[in-house]
């Protein structure tokens, strides 16, 4: 007997029942993190173009903080250094997650969506090398247009009214995860500047001591908190980005779940924590890093200048065509069959949308770009108009398919035993069918009664009077 052909993985698949629900909880804060997040951006390039734009460099620079323990800050820099260690904090956890319990757990389903993330950053990297090395361009800013910026990209999709099944929104969050830990990589080894050992060893004397606080049970956010703010501190004054504190605690998070629990501590943490991220700390990192000048002096470097128009073109051409062309090669070679309710066009169109970077880019073009502020500020405008055309061209390409994506999105959602539970996961259910049955009977016996009542009126109309 020939033994049974093996069904091939299916790419872009329905999620399972409890990662549906993961993803859409998720993704739903994203969203709303995510407008706060143009709402801060747009507000920003407002105060900065203004009359009050010297109040904005004003309050950027402002200085705060006891100068005794090397945290004499400027407002943008506690943005940067200390806001943005809870995004990496929840990005953490999510890594964490998403290794143990989520889409990463299973190396072959890893596979797809880490080729297209590696990709999707090698090919940004290369877009900004050739461009800048051609016009004799400084080359520390290959890595700016690497990172993907999911709140972002979630905000557009909401502002469009572009709904995406669940599936694609997760590819789009996984993809999100890896170029977060990719990026985390990135500022760790390519940003680390002269190493202070002491105050490094105390960081990672902290953080074991957190993990042995985790793993012994300990609760209480009036031990966590204290105790994760001196790790910040001791790194950031190691040398190494302070955000690598919020990431490595996050990571020692345990995020499955055990007989009897609800929730993962790392899933409740997460949902604690990540109205916050989203919510407070990217936005204001946004407002004090998004108001750069938008005159035509500026735009006409962001188009001439080889630094700023490989960061352009990075995002705009060489995400897309990263994530795609890793996809695809990482289908075809793992032999992983495309969902047939979707084509390859959508995946293009999804990979347009990573190219908005924002939030990740704008920190490594401050960290790579440090000694030169002019610089520094056209490569971030270089980031916001290749943000707002990846955005744009997503837009125009997933507009195509709108109709597509709705019809999927109300069959996911579709609940006509109104039981909670998506119809689509209840296939396999006799009681499912049994309630369906009887609902069906009952709309049966309804439509006779009023046959009835409709034909005795016809009648009593067709008799003489």
């Amino acid at each position: 007997m020939a033994a049974p052909t093996p069904t091939p993985r299916r790419f872009l698949g329905r999620l399972s029942l409890p990662e549906r629900n993961f993803v859409a909880e998720a993704l739903r804060t994203e969203t709303v993190g995510g407008i706060l997040l143009l709402a801060a951006a747009v507000a920003a390039l407002i105060w900065a173009n203004t009359p009050l734009g010297r109040s904005y460099e004003a309050v950027s620079d402002f200085h705060l903080g006891p100068a005794s323990l090397g945290l004499d800050l400027s407002i943008q820099h506690w943005a940067a250094d200390g806001l943005l260690a809870i995004f990496f904090f929840v990005a953490g956890i999510e890594l964490k997650r998403e290794l143990v319990a989520g889409e990463l757990r299973d190396p072959k389903a890893a596979a797809l969506p880490v080729i297209a993330a590696v990709c999707g950053m090698a090919a940004p990297a290369l877009v900004y090398t050739l461009v800048s090395s051609a016009g004799g361009g400084s080359l520390a800013g290959w890595a700016v247009p690497t990172a993907t910026d999911i709140a972002f990209a979630l905000a557009v999709l909401a502002v469009i009214g572009t709904s995406l099944p669940s599936a694609v929104r997760a590819f789009l969050l996984t993809l999100a995860v890896v170029d977060d830990l990719f990026a985390i990589l990135i500022i760790a080894i390519f940003f680390t500047s002269d190493l202070n050992f002491a105050a490094l060893g105390g960081a990672l004397a902290g953080l074991a001591v957190f993990w042995l606080l985790l793993r012994k049970g300990v609760r209480g956010w009036y031990v966590y908190i204290p105790l994760a703010l001196v790790i910040w501190g001791l790194m950031y004054n190691s040398g190494v980005h302070a955000t690598i504190a919020g990431v490595a605690m996050g990571l020692m998070l345990r995020c499955t779940r055990r007989e009897g629990e609800e929730h993962s501590p790392g899933e409740h943490i997460e949902h604690l924590v990540r109205p916050v991220s989203a919510g407070l700390a990217v936005p204001l990192f946004a407002l004090f890093s998004a108001g750069v000048s938008v005159s035509g002096s500026a735009l006409h470097a962001v188009f001439t200048r080889p630094e700023t128009l490989g960061v352009l073109l990075g995002l705009v051409v060489g995400k897309s065509i990263g994530i795609f062309g890793g996809t695809w090669l990482a289908a075809r070679f793992t032999k992983a069959e495309l969902n047939e309710d979707l084509a390859w066009p959508d995946v293009f169109a999804v990979a347009s949308l990573a190219g908005i970077g924002f939030t990740v880019s704008l920190l490594i073009g401050e960290l790579a770009f440090a000694g030169d502020a002019v610089l520094t500020d056209e490569v971030k405008a270089s980031v916001l108009i290749g943000s707002l055309l990846a955005a744009v061209m997503a837009c125009v390409l997933l507009k195509l398919r709108v109709r597509k994506y709705q019809a999927l999105c109300e069959a996911e959602e579709r609940d006509e035993d109104q039981d909670g539970i998506p119809d689509v996961y209840e296939q396999d259910n006799p009681e499912y069918h049994l309630r369906m049955a009887e609902i069906y009977e009952k709309k049966a016996a309804e439509h006779r009664r009023m046959a009835e009542v409709a034909g005795a009126s016809r009648a009593d109309g067709d008799s003489p009077a």
